[in-house]
């Protein structure tokens, strides 16, 4: 079955634009014209991803952004016509997965949307597998059943925090550069900000920290990131 790609944007050359893209890329497309036909078209029609533009009239994509990911961890690629950072940065702490600035390539976003298809497959980019269980002390990580929790408290998590996260549990204590976390994530090549990168870590942090975990990420001053000892504050 083809995946299903949702389109949320008030200019319907855009979608006209991107659904031809995808289209040729063997991707369904369905679209909505603003945020609260995206909301609707979510609970009904369940897409496998949801490219979202962040400004709309009546709601914009970062309040959609966040009703969506209170009700689904479906994932989130996001348009912004404005290039500005801080634009970016709270797209990804609201549980985004990646962001393309307008204007852009057709291609590109095509690129950007099959990455992420690819996170959230049964193989992971450059074909590793993804499956596999590791355990790390308190932390554990079904790469099969997508899951990930803390002494056996499951933390839900979007694709992309999974995969950062599955990437650092990989190899306990290597520290990952912000361009290796980028590389096993997205693919070798691929454009992220180191910012992109350091909000997934603060989502992660914060997602675990809401079930007592303090010791899951440890940052590397000026070098990146590294598996924490995953004890329990009592151990």
């Amino acid at each position: 079955m083809p995946r299903r790609i949702l389109i949320v944007d008030d200019d319907p050359h855009i979608r006209q634009l991107l659904g031809f893209a995808l289209g040729k890329s063997g991707l369904d497309t369905i679209e909505a014209e603003d945020g609260e036909a995206a909301l609707a078209a979510v609970a009904a029609r369940a897409p496998d991803l949801v490219i979202l533009d962040i400004n709309m009239p009546r709601m914009d994509g970062l309040e959609t952004c966040r009703r969506l990911r209170a009700q689904s961890d479906v994932p989130i690629l996001f348009l912004s016509s404005r290039d500005e950072e801080i634009d970016r940065v709270i797209g990804i702490e609201m549980g985004a997965d990646d962001y393309v600035v307008k204007p852009f390539s057709p291609r590109e976003v095509t690129a950007r949307v099959q990455a992420i298809l690819r996170r959230g497959a049964t193989r992971g980019p450059g074909g590793e597998c993804a499956g596999g269980r590791i355990v790390h002390n308190s932390l554990s990580i079904d790469g099969e059943g997508w899951r990930a929790a803390w002494d056996g408290t499951d933390v839900p998590l979007t694709v992309t925090e999974f995969a950062t996260l599955r990437t650092l549990a990989s190899a306990p204590g290597r520290v990952f550069s912000r361009d290796a976390i980028i590389d096993h994530v997205h693919g070798p090549g691929f454009a992220v900000t180191d910012r992109t990168i350091d909000s997934h870590i603060r989502n992660l942090r914060a997602k675990f920290a809401a079930v007592g975990a303090t010791t899951l990420i440890e940052t590397r001053a000026g070098i990146g990131y590294t598996l924490g000892p995953c004890t329990a504050a009592d151990d």
